[in-house]
């Protein structure tokens, strides 16, 4: 694409040839003749400025690059315009069942609804227009799928679980799986029933092999907008409020209660039954096992406030100079320790006898 049409199609202000051919897009260091990249941190200006794409996305002050740039106030923004331009996702599977795929009795499927090979939906499941159900896909009986849903290839949604609109869910995550409930007799563990739901947003998307528990008896919710990462595990009867952003190997005990808008970073460990406040930030690798603070970021196992966190850490890579300037001060006070042991036997002494002084000399 020359580069005067990219600019027009993504909002931006073109400074240089406009006759420059685009055929790609690539990173700052990586891009070559051809590629279009992005500078959005200045700490990459050097690379920028050596780089040798074809054309540079900037903010402002195209002067200081020496090759062809496109204005835009949000040039990441437009960069990602520009990479669905120059590298489109490939069309959708057309509109049908595939002669493989089976379905089940009293299936109610909207307009436009695409079943991939060897997909099972079970009886009474209803799937809304334009949505797309890979190969292999299960969905349970009396399941509701929105409209514009994706499931990829490999996704499981048992039973009576429910998805919103514009759900994407990746290969070989589970929807509704049997919540973790066992309840011991003796020595047994005798198996608690799980009949709950799980009831997804609109607008959400699940990463791939995660694992959504089916409430024990209520219902397990992730509210609009929230996003999954890889590899999440989420507990029966746990809400998590809307537009939250919970990333890879994250766990998240039954009936903990997760608010609008929170961050739980890698390998979070959310005990159950507690409370996560809105807009709170846990950090990777925190073990959370008491209510959350809206707004509150904690950071580090066991969590701890953000600050106090960062000191800990920094105290911790200074241990083996710490110990070396404990184990120097020890030696300084032993040593002035036995400097005035030894001025106390001998320096108030005169040969056998003692020196007395007056209350005034001493």
């Amino acid at each position: 694409m020359r580069l005067d049409e990219l600019a027009a199609r993504i909002g931006g202000v073109l400074h240089g040839d406009p006759a420059v051919e685009v055929t790609g897009v690539a990173g700052v260091r990586e891009a070559g003749p051809g590629d279009l990249t992005f500078l959005a941190d200045p700490r990459y200006e050097e690379a920028a400025a050596e780089t040798r794409a074809a054309a540079i996305l900037v903010a402002a002050d195209h002067r200081r690059f020496a090759r062809p740039v496109i204005e835009h106030p949000d040039p990441l923004r437009a960069f990602f315009a520009a990479v669905a331009l120059l590298h489109p996702p490939p069309p959708p599977p057309p509109p049908g069942i595939h002669p493989t795929a089976v379905v089940g009795p009293g299936v109610g499927l909207g307009d436009q609804v695409s079943i991939g090979p060897q997909a099972v939906i079970e009886a009474g499941a209803e799937i809304g227009a334009r949505s797309i159900i890979g190969a292999l896909v299960y969905i349970g009986r009396e399941a509701r799928i929105g409209t514009g849903c994706l499931l990829y290839p490999q996704v499981v949604i048992r039973e009576e679980c429910v998805l919103g609109d514009r759900v994407i869910v990746h290969s070989g995550s589970v929807i509704g799986s049997d919540g973790y409930g066992f309840r011991r007799e003796g020595e047994r563990h005798i198996k608690v029933p799980q009949i709950g739901r799980v009831v997804i947003g609109d607008d959400v998307e699940i990463g791939a092999s995660c694992a959504i528990d089916r409430g024990t008896l209520g219902d397990t919710v992730i509210e609009h907008g929230t996003k999954f990462d890889n590899l999440v595990h989420v507990g029966h009867n746990v809400r998590i409020g809307a537009n939250s952003l919970v990333i890879a190997q994250v766990g998240i005990g039954g009936s903990a209660v997760v608010g609008k808008g929170v961050i739980l970073a890698g390998q979070a460990g959310i005990a159950g039954h507690v409370a996560i406040g809105d807009q709170a930030q846990i950090g990777g690798q925190a073990g959370i096992i008491a209510s959350v603070e809206p707004g509150e970021q904690l950071w580090g196992t066991p969590a701890m406030p953000l600050h106090q966190a960062k000191r800990v850490y920094a105290a911790i890579r200074r241990t083996p100079e710490i110990l070396r300037e404990i184990a120097a001060l020890k030696a300084q006070v032993a040593a002035l320790l036995g400097e005035r042991e030894a001025a106390g036997r001998g320096g108030t002494r005169n040969g056998d006898r003692v020196a007395k002084h007056s209350p005034e000399e001493s």
